[in-house]
């Protein structure tokens, strides 16, 4: 891995994540998509980043994603083609604007569950969680990520 994408990094360790999402939209129609990609994990306080570069597969090339686990929440950023932050954290709602080539858009994430953690060697984890856009419910989503760290710095 080379560029911007690397820095801040270099205390952390390349990873193999797997990711899979699955959205059931309002109307009962299904969508699902596995990543396979190389990231980055390193310590930040209070727990474990995960870093990567999104693909044509999740339809968000050019975008950094960092899912940061702290505990009991994990904070979702996201920048370059698409830019969000999005706080996952069990039984509550936060609203988030997420700003796409499209145009923005203001969305309620409410989770749902959250299991699963890191630590320097990997882990996994499941978020349960369900999208509103003005106050209508859009999908509900379920988010699973496997780490493996694959070098030791």
């Amino acid at each position: 891995m080379t560029g911007t994408f690397t820095e801040g990094y270099t205390e952390g360790y390349e990873a193999v994540l797997t990711i899979r999402g699955l959205q059931v939209y309002a109307d009962g129609t299904p969508d699902s998509s596995e990543l396979m990609t190389q990231g980055w994990l390193r310590p930040v306080e209070g727990g474990w980043e995960v870093a990567y570069e999104e693909t044509e597969v999740t339809g968000m090339e050019g975008t950094t994603t960092c899912l940061a686990f702290l505990g009991d929440h994990v904070l979702l950023s996201r920048t370059g083609t698409v830019t969000a932050q999005m706080l996952f954290q069990p039984g509550r709602q936060h609203s988030t604007l997420y700003e796409t080539p499209f145009g923005p858009l203001t969305m309620d994430i409410h989770t749902h569950q959250l299991r699963g953690g890191l630590d320097e060697r990997g882990g996994t984890l499941e978020i349960r969680y369900s999208i509103s856009i003005q106050n209508q419910l859009n999908s509900r989503n379920l988010f699973r990520i496997r780490v493996r760290r694959t070098n030791q710095r």
